[in-house]
Order: structure tokens, then C-alpha cells, then sequence
């Protein structure tokens, strides 16, 4: 952990969100703030990990009050730089999101792209979930977008799956299907130089997150594949989940 920020700290944030992914187009946006915008119904949302306001900004253009938690500062203050992410249009609280107490009721809480495995051990990750269950209002929502984990691509005795190979560099996922561990690594090259980074995650199930849910007292609304509430299979590489808390 190279700063007080964790692993998304000055380096990681400077460059953020110039993704080559797609994360930030208007295509993979634009479904996830709809269907958020549709479960807050009108009531204040929590986004747990806001970084630079990727889904906030545009969520809190649609009228929803967003507050947002993040350990990062320098994540943050990208936000704070944009049009309509000041302090006064979006609240920030800095602090882990598994932890980290906000004021109020909410009638929605968000938790998107894989963020819930940056939380590395399973307690880590049911404390989020009683955190959530404390902040919602009755009735009110929880949302997880996460990935499936990837074993069905390790062949026996293999743990790394690679996902970049270009002239830039190679990133792969090392596994460590024991513990459940997981870990993104990156070899960048620039002027013939490579430089290393890596940052840990702990992967997690459906049904894992379903158990952690009850621990809190959420219970499972609906599970879907993706933001536009197509079919979640057994072919699904990722899911939206929504948990809801008894009125």
C-alpha cells in the first residue's frame, strides 16, 4: 500500500479515467444511473467506493442526492473537480466503506464494478453489509455489480489468467482458489522501462453474498446479468443484485 489513499492513491487516480475499457462511455453508464435512479425512487442513495463520481455525477444530475464514502482522497478530489461533484452537491466521507458511519436514512445503497472484492477478507465484506443494513431506510435497496469469479478459465494447476498483452504491457489475475484471494497485476512499459503494481481483491459467490445479506437482514430481490435486467445464467460473467431491506 503505497500511501494514505490504499492502493488508488495519487498514481492510480492521476490516470483513472482514461480507462480503455469503455467504463466510462455513455453505453455502460447511462443503464446503471437508470437503474439506480429507478430503485432510489426519489429517496437520497450511498455510493460505497465513489471514486471520481463515475456513477454520481450523472446519478446525482437525475436529481437523486448522493453521498458518497471513499478512502481515497486523491479519487476524490478528481470528483471535486468536475462540474457538479463540490461538497456542496455531493457529500464525500472518508473512510473505509465497510465501516464508515454517514447521517441519515437512505433509500438506496451502491456498490459497483467488482468494488465489494476490494474489501479482502469475508469479514470485511459482511461488516459492509451490516454497515449498508444500518444506513438504509425500510424498504430501501442495496445494489451490487460484481463479476463471477473466473475458475471455470484455470486449467488444473493453473492460477493466473491473463486479461492484457499489448505493446504497452500485460496484466493478468493471479487466484488463489484456497482463500479465495485475487490479485490484478500490472506490468506497464513506457520508454522501454517496465514498472510493477499490484492490487489484492477477494473474489466472491452469489449465493455467498445472498448468506451475508441475511446476516444483515436484507433479503434478495432480484439478480440479474446486467444493468438492463437481462437473464442471469449459468453463462453470466457478472451480476447486478439487489438486496431490500423489510419495511
Amino acid at each position: 500500500m503505497s500511501d494514505e489513499d490504499g492502493y488508488f492513491g495519487e498514481r492510480i487516480a492521476a490516470t483513472y479515467d482514461d480507462s480503455p475499457d469503455g467504463m466510462f462511455a455513455p453505453a455502460a453508464v447511462d443503464p446503471a444511473v437508470g437503474f439506480l435512479a429507478e430503485l432510489a425512487g426519489g429517496g437520497r442513495a450511498l455510493e460505497l467506493g465513489i471514486g471520481t463520481g463515475r456513477i454520481a455525477l450523472p446519478l446525482s444530475a437525475r436529481g437523486v442526492p448522493v453521498h458518497g464514502i471513499d478512502l481515497s482522497r486523491a479519487m476524490v478530489d478528481r470528483l471535486r473537480a468536475k462540474p457538479g461533484g463540490s461538497s456542496d452537491e455531493i457529500g464525500v466521507s472518508i473512510g473505509d466503506f465497510a465501516t464508515t458511519k454517514v447521517d441519515g436514512e437512505f433509500s438506496l445503497a451502491y456498490l459497483v464494478f467488482n468494488t465489494v472484492m476490494n474489501l479482502t477478507t469475508q469479514d470485511a465484506q459482511v461488516d459492509c453489509f451490516l454497515n449498508v443494513a444500518a444506513h438504509l431506510s425500510p424498504g430501501g435497496c442495496f445494489v451490487i455489480e460484481v463479476m463471477v469469479p473466473e475458475l471455470r478459465r484455470l486449467p488444473a494447476g493453473q492460477r493466473v489468467v491473463p486479461f492484457k498483452a499489448d505493446s504497452t504491457g500485460w496484466a493478468f489475475d493471479a487466484y488463489d482458489v484456497a482463500t479465495q484471494a485475487v490479485s490484478s497485476n500490472y506490468i506497464e512499459v513506457e520508454g522501454g522501462r517496465g514498472r510493477f503494481h499490484s492490487i489484492p481483491f477477494r473474489y466472491v459467490w452469489p449465493a455467498e453474498l445472498d448468506l451475508m445479506a441475511r446476516i444483515a437482514g436484507l433479503r434478495l430481490r432480484e439478480r440479474w446479468e446486467d444493468w438492463g435486467r437481462e437473464p442471469f445464467t449459468n453463462e453470466s460473467g457478472r451480476h447486478i443484485s439487489v438486496w431490500e431491506k423489510p419495511a
